[in-house]
C-alpha cells in the first residue's frame, strides 16, 4: 500500500487569459480537495492560479523553479525548489508527478506533456492538446473523475 501523498503536476502557460486563470484555479482547488500535493513550475500564469486554488483549499503546493532563488516563486507556493537549470526543470515537473494535468500553454507546456508521456505518467488533457497518449477531459469535473480512478489504482499498488 502506498504511503506517500499523491503528487499532481499542473502544467500550463505563463501568459494566460482570465478563462484559463479560472480553469487553473479550479484545478488547483480540486487537487487540494482530493488530498493531493500540487506541483508546478512555481512562477506566474497557470502555475500561480493553480497554486492559488490549491492553497485556498488547504492544499500543499511545490514550485520547481527554473532559477536559483526561492524568492522567484509566486506567493502561493509553500515549498520552493530552485534548480538553476532553466527549462530543463520541466523534466522534474513531469517526473515528480504521479499524474499530470495539462492546461493551455505553449512550448514549455508541450515539453512537460511529452516528458510526462516518456515517463509513463497519466496526462489529463484540459488544454485541447490532442496528443496521442493523453486522456482528454471535457471539464474539471470530468478530470476529477478520471484522476480519482487513477488514484485508486495508485493506492492499490
Amino acid at each position: 500500500m502506498r504511503k506517500q501523498k499523491i503528487t499532481i503536476s499542473v502544467v500550463g502557460g505563463s501568459s494566460i487569459g482570465t478563462s484559463v486563470e479560472g480553469l487553473a484555479e479550479k484545478v488547483g482547488t480540486m487537487i487540494a480537495q482530493l488530498g493531493c500535493v500540487l506541483v508546478c513550475g512555481g512562477l506566474g500564469g497557470a502555475m500561480e492560479a493553480a497554486a492559488k486554488g490549491a492553497q485556498k483549499a488547504g492544499g500543499i503546493t511545490i514550485g520547481i523553479l527554473p532559477g536559483k532563488e526561492k524568492d522567484d516563486a509566486n506567493p502561493h507556493i509553500d515549498i520552493a525548489l530552485p534548480t538553476s537549470i532553466g527549462y530543463a526543470r520541466n523534466t522534474i515537473v513531469a517526473c515528480s508527478a504521479d499524474i499530470i494535468v495539462a492546461l493551455p500553454g505553449s512550448y514549455g507546456t508541450n515539453s512537460e506533456i511529452c516528458y510526462g508521456l516518456v515517463y509513463s505518467r497519466p496526462v489529463i488533457d484540459l488544454g485541447n492538446w490532442n496528443i496521442d497518449g493523453m486522456t482528454h477531459a471535457k471539464n474539471v469535473e470530468d478530470a476529477r473523475e478520471k484522476i480519482e480512478q487513477i488514484i485508486k489504482k495508485l493506492q492499490q499498488s
